[in-house]
């Protein structure tokens, strides 16, 4: 099976288009997730849309806006809320993670492998086949 995060953007906007893919794929969606983390002495997350895996090709895409939304202390920002909203209209709950920041890794590509490990061994998604 191929695991592979495609990479939207940083949230500022491109959450609309992740929301939308949620919602377009209904039927293949398996888990929302927000991965916090802290990024430059700055509490952001990501939002993550994970997908059932295809029927054919066994290729499972992992959707991200990577640590571009703002974490406030105390209240949820508009963007949280908003994929709280999402969230709520597709009858799931999201999963929170505490991550360390991408710029702990020297390429983006070893972030996502990192990710997915964990997401592995929490059993979000399935393990290597």
């Amino acid at each position: 099976m191929i695991q592979r995060f495609i990479e939207l953007g940083e949230g500022y906007s491109d959450i609309y288009e992740l929301f939308e893919i949620a919602q377009n794929n209904a039927h293949r969606l398996s888990h929302l997730v927000m991965l916090q983390t802290i990024k430059n002495e700055k509490a952001v997350a990501s939002f993550v849309v994970i997908l059932h895996p295809t029927l054919e090709g066994d290729f499972q895409p992992l959707y991200i806006c990577r640590e571009g939304i703002t974490l406030l202390e105390g209240k949820d920002s508009k963007r949280i809320q908003l994929f709280k909203n999402v969230a709520q209209s597709l009858n799931k709950e999201i999963i929170t993670l505490d991550v360390k920041p991408s710029t702990t890794f020297p390429e983006n590509e070893l972030f996502y492998q990192h990710l997915i490990g964990i997401l592995r061994m929490n059993r979000y998604i399935p393990p290597m086949q």
